[in-house]
């Protein structure tokens, strides 16, 4: 007998209607609806409503989220962001980091999120406290949310020599995968050397911030490419950012963007933190600040985006919706027809996870049960309305549940009178 089974249930294929069953919080029913159902303890119908996998957040910061109260001042440029957020980070706490990353981690579940990767900061200043502050919450919302934690070095691994010490004991605390930034430190190749050689000796993937600029020539994602190759890390290696590719010449960016396929480099745009600090300058062309979304996806690279920052000095924005980013992306990257709306709810699901290396994603026999449901009748309807998350599901176990009441204020009487 199954525990819940989800009757005529919609997905973004617009196929027949289908009935999902999940036992043990695995799916183990998949069939088109029809009058004969099999046995289950809990029945829902959803009468035509989208049931879709969970949805993934593959970059997000939450130890630095919700910091816009304490700043003196606006920040509009990268460098100005990162000393206010270093001077910030004095007084931060593990219960105060702790308590802001729980406000977005709420928000992230009842928006359908069931896998989240974020970016612990480690640096001399706050030491390893905002990764301890990751791994007890991992470990606390096992069941609801699953958390992958990224030792990240902000401030760059050789301003302090305490830094390769540091970013060991992070592994040692329970590190995911190991961060780095290619533009903190002057010594790149030292830097990925030190980073691609902490992933090899512990087994981790990498994940890096790469060119977050508008200048053409910084191009240091060609040494990431270079040293994926070197340490065999094809496939498990992501870069967030990489807007100097999108203010590159054609040529050096179609060149790059093969390399990235051929390399299995999984690039994430975040949006929200891209067009809010780049392209205040004069630049040619038709460079908007962003990454090249559709000049990668032509060639083959895995693309999606992240949320990255939720209202502090990177980013005075953000909901912790991975839709409004999406959305955010189709309208400034020409990404408005019907495929480009289901290329974009694949971004932030099965193209995230593939990022994140999950198993036992998605809807089929024998993966993990997690699951969204929510009125949408397409693609480009889930995008460009955001319906609410009525039910988020992980691992079968209903975790949030939002009641949508529709009234209508508008009465008929009142119409053309």
């Amino acid at each position: 007998m199954l525990d819940i089974l989800f009757t005529k249930s919609a997905d973004l294929v617009s196929g027949p209607l289908r009935d999902v069953g999940v036992k043990d919080g695995k799916i183990t029913y998949i069939a088109n609806h029809s009058g004969a159902v099999p046995e289950s303890r809990e029945i829902c119908c959803l009468d035509g409503k989208l049931l879709l996998p969970g949805l993934v957040e593959p970059h997000i910061h939450l130890d630095k989220a919700l910091l816009l109260e304490r700043m003196a001042e606006d920040v509009t440029e990268l460098r100005q962001a990162i000393e206010v957020t270093s001077y910030l980070k004095q007084s931060f706490t593990a219960e105060d980091i702790y308590e802001r990353a729980m406000r977005i981690i709420k928000q992230a579940v009842s928006k359908g999120i069931t896998h989240m990767r974020c970016h612990a900061e480690i640096d001399p200043v706050i030491g390893l406290t905002s990764m301890e502050a990751m791994v007890a919450l991992r470990q606390q919302l096992k069941g609801i949310l699953d958390i992958q934690v990224v030792a990240f070095p902000q401030d760059g691994l050789f301003q302090d020599k305490r830094m390769p010490i540091l970013m060991k004991e992070a592994v040692a605390l329970g590190a995911d995968v190991i961060g780095g930034i290619t533009y903190m430190d002057a010594d790149l190749s030292g830097h990925l050397e030190l980073v691609f050689g902490l992933a090899r000796q512990y087994g981790l993937p990498v994940d890096l911030h790469v060119d977050f600029s508008d200048n053409p020539h910084q191009l240091a994602i060609q040494d990431v490419i270079q040293a994926t190759r070197k340490y065999g890390m094809q496939g498990k290696v992501s870069v967030g950012h990489l807007t100097s590719l999108g203010a590159a010449e054609r040529g050096d960016a179609e060149r790059i963007a093969s390399a990235l396929a051929e390399a299995g480099i999984h690039v994430i745009s975040l949006p929200l933190t891209d067009l809010y600090l780049n392209g205040r300058g004069d630049h040619k062309g038709d460079y908007r600040g962003l990454t090249p979304i559709s000049l990668l996806l032509k060639h083959g690279v895995n693309v999606i985006y992240g949320s990255n920052n939720v209202q502090n000095a990177f980013t005075p924005f953000g909901t912790t919706d991975p839709l409004d980013v999406g959305l955010l992306l189709a309208q400034t990257s020409h990404l408005g027809s019907a495929r480009d709306a289901r290329q974009l709810i694949h971004m932030a699901t099965a193209g995230a996870a593939a990022a994140l290396g999950l198993s036992g994603y998605g809807i089929r026999i024998g993966s993990d049960a997690d699951l969204v449901v929510c009125s949408a009748k397409d693609a480009r309807s889930l995008l460009y309305e955001r319906p609410e998350r009525e039910r988020v599901y992980k691992k079968g176990r209903l975790v949030s549940q939002t009641d949508v009441i529709q009234q209508n204020w508008l009465s008929l009487e009142t119409v053309g009178s």
